[in-house]
């Protein structure tokens, strides 16, 4: 079953600035390509930083605004306000992610530091892309019918040795009902959850029966097969 990354989603075309870039040529390269930051890169084309909308927008603040309080934000919006480059007015260390790292970890990402754009880099940390909150969403546009073949020849018959033929597997509009009976219930569970890691599945109603339920032996046996006694005291 193929793994969705990063790399497979992301921008490869990417507006970048240098440190020295000036503010108001910043401004045109976000209005131009239509983007809300831009990352900043040295002369090897590491990434050194991030310059947003927000780290502009102190510049329209009064300067008894941005005079006013002591404490460390109202200074660091003070310093932006008077920056006149990218590299006084860029957000660093950047936040970054790899090419090779799953979408959902972008996500989770993108979710704590409350970004809306990642670069994306090499393991030398040189710039190879960006991803936005868009780009995350690319998998759902995905067809019903390729969702359905995935599962039926990667899932089922790849992966989990199933004939795909004893399982009926319906897809529409990215939620899967799966039907069907199976020898056994860890069995159903396992092709639900599988089902719900492919690309574009949006939901999955997992209506499979199971000839038994072996959960309560699975209980008393180790993961390689052998079973755990307990001794007395």
């Amino acid at each position: 079953m193929r793994r969705w990354t990063v790399g497979d989603v992301m921008t490869g075309r990417v507006v970048s600035v240098t440190a020295d870039t000036p503010y108001k040529q910043i401004v045109k390269s976000l209005q131009r390509h239509r983007v809300s930051a831009v990352p900043v890169v040295n002369d090897e084309g590491h990434v050194i930083g991030v310059v947003s909308e927000a780290d502009l927008l102190p510049k329209l603040e009064t300067p008894d605004e941005t005079m006013f309080g002591r404490n460390k934000h109202r200074r660091r919006i003070r310093a932006k306000a008077r920056g006149d480059i990218a590299s006084e007015l860029m957000s660093a260390p950047a936040v970054t992610i790899g090419p090779e790292a799953a979408i959902p970890a972008a996500a989770r990402v993108m979710d704590s530091e409350r970004v809306k754009r990642l670069p994306v880099v090499d393991d030398q940390g040189r710039l190879v892309g960006v991803i936005s909150r868009s780009d995350l969403l690319r998998p759902f546009l995905r067809g019903d019918d390729e969702i359905r073949a995935e599962i039926r020849d990667q899932v089922l018959l790849r992966t989990l040795w199933i004939d795909p033929d004893t399982l009926d597997v319906a897809v529409d509009g990215g939620i899967v009902t799966l039907t069907g009976s199976t020898d056994r219930l860890s069995t159903v569970d396992i092709i639900g959850r599988m089902c719900r890691g492919v690309a574009g599945v949006v939901d999955v109603v997992n209506e499979i029966a199971p000839d038994r339920d072996d959960t309560a032996e699975l209980h008393h046996h180790n993961p390689m097969g052998a079973t755990v006694r307990v001794m007395a005291p």
